[in-house]
């Protein structure tokens, strides 16, 4: 039976004095890939940043693993623990001589285990194992600066994978990537997905991989215009309904 991970409630969100989205409500089941489209400014940026607890709500309700995150955007750690956040530019100073398995292994130490010898070899084996599933460990003594853009995604899915985590969360995540390596994070995304059982919430302006990949779609433009399967949200009427009709037309001519 699927868990519901993610709860959004009637969610409206401030910037300043301007009302960003007004009133969205979903969830998300474990083993799941939820897409948000829209266009630019249509609210996709501050409805993740509010689910991370960076941004306060003006109202509404958002649950996640059953606990309610408070109004100032705190959860209990071994909640937080279990939520992953990719974002699109990843910032890491590749001045720092750090390989790749120092990068990953902070992923374990942000459980703020004390490091005993017995965990040590814990952390060393989840490290490991991380690489391994993303098939990146011929990359573990390679330093980061080093790292092509889809190895990077890979060592960054890794970091992620280091310890149990339930939801996932990426804002463009492929951003950069050519098409092949975007294609290969995809596929790499939609194993881990089943394998680790991730609920996953994406920002995404690239429809056809979300036809493709995603099971639903969020159409967000401050409201939440539609929500359902990739063919029902994707639709013509719905995406005129999101973007206008000259988007959808321009589409079409394409």
């Amino acid at each position: 039976m699927k868990e519901t991970v993610l709860s959004v409630n009637k969610l409206t969100v401030y910037r300043d004095t301007y009302e960003a989205i007004q009133d969205v409500s979903f969830s998300l089941e474990s083993g799941t890939d939820t897409s948000i489209v829209g266009p630019n400014g249509g609210g996709k940026t501050t409805l993740v940043q509010a689910i991370l607890g960076i941004l306060p709500r003006r109202s509404g309700e958002i649950s996640i693993l059953g606990q309610p995150l408070s109004p100032k955007g705190f959860l209990p750690p071994r909640i937080r623990q279990q939520i992953a956040y990719l974002p699109q530019n990843f910032q890491v100073d590749r001045r720092i001589p750090m390989t790749v398995e120092e990068l990953v292994g902070l992923g374990w130490d942000k459980l703020g285990f004390q490091l005993p010898w017995a965990n040590r070899r814990k952390r060393g084996h989840a490290v490991r194992e991380a690489l391994r599933q993303v098939k990146a460990t011929h990359l573990r003594h390679q330093l980061i600066n080093g790292l092509s853009g889809g190895e990077s995604k890979r060592v960054l899915l890794a970091y992620c994978l280091v310890s149990p985590r339930r939801l996932l969360i990426l804002d463009e995540a492929p951003a950069g990537l050519d098409i092949r390596a975007e294609a290969d994070f995809y596929q790499l995304l939609y194993q881990l997905k089943q394998e680790q059982d991730w609920a996953i919430l994406q920002i995404s302006h690239d429809l056809d991989m979300v036809r493709q990949h995603c099971d639903r779609v969020l159409c967000l433009n401050r409201t939440l215009r539609c929500q359902g399967v990739p063919d029902v949200a994707l639709s013509p009427d719905s995406l005129s309904n999101l973007y206008g009709t000259e988007f959808v037309r321009y589409r079409h001519s394409h």
